[in-house]
């Protein structure tokens, strides 16, 4: 039983550490100098934001629909771009089909957390990419509520069938950065096994129009 003990405590910091490892820079908003709001050239169909979150518990994770977009690509470069995530489009995915995932989306998209009535969108907005080896780190300023926050993220871009496709890599943000409290050890205490995690993955898949 104390070997089982020891390696449940070991697995669980192997994990918290690829999660910190995973953790995005959280800086100021920076001003934009290149705009893609007005291309609309993304298929929101096929392009989309996952999540995961979890808690001791357990884990959940789901996918959020993008209302809109644009990427400008010049010479095979990313030069702008912005991605509309619509909220109201929260959807729970590993208890699809079963009564808590209505619950879990529900919950979600309360005040507790997205306060979507007031909020109904949240965005990403490209400000900067460099290349790094095989790989692209793309700043961009993410809104979510009511703040806004410069990250970089990894991603890639690729041409398929006459369209490109950009794909990030998984990222975690910290939702105590945004002024999502719900279960937060950032902002309560004593909460014991009772609170969420804060740090949220997150992925994009972003098709454009062919």
């Amino acid at each position: 039983m104390k070997k089982l003990v020891i390696l449940a405590i070991a697995f669980s910091a192997v994990l918290v550490s690829c999660k910190e490892n995973k953790k995005v820079e959280v800086k100021e908003e920076v001003a934009v100098i290149k705009s893609a709001s007005d291309l609309n050239n993304v298929d929101v169909t096929a392009s989309v934001l996952n999540w995961k979150g979890a808690k001791p518990t357990g884990e959940h994770n789901g996918t959020v629909a993008l209302k809109s977009g644009g990427i400008l690509i010049e010479n095979g470069v990313i030069t702008a771009g912005e991605f509309v995530v619509d909220m109201s489009t929260i959807t729970n995915l590993d208890m699809k089909g079963k009564a808590g995932a209505g619950k879990i989306e529900g919950h979600l998209k309360s005040v507790d957390f997205f306060d979507v009535a007031a909020y109904p969108t949240a965005k990403f907005v490209i400000t900067n990419v460099e290349k790094k080896d095989d790989k692209l780190a793309v700043t961009g300023n993410l809104n979510i509520k009511d703040v806004t926050k410069s990250i970089t993220i990894p991603a890639t871009l690729s041409e398929v069938d006459g369209a490109y496709v950009f794909k990030s890599e998984n990222f975690n943000i910290n939702r105590a950065d945004f002024n999502i409290k719900y279960g937060s050890k950032s902002f309560f205490d004593n909460l014991k096994d009772k609170f969420v995690d804060d740090l949220v993955e997150m992925s994009f898949v972003v098709k454009t129009k062919a």
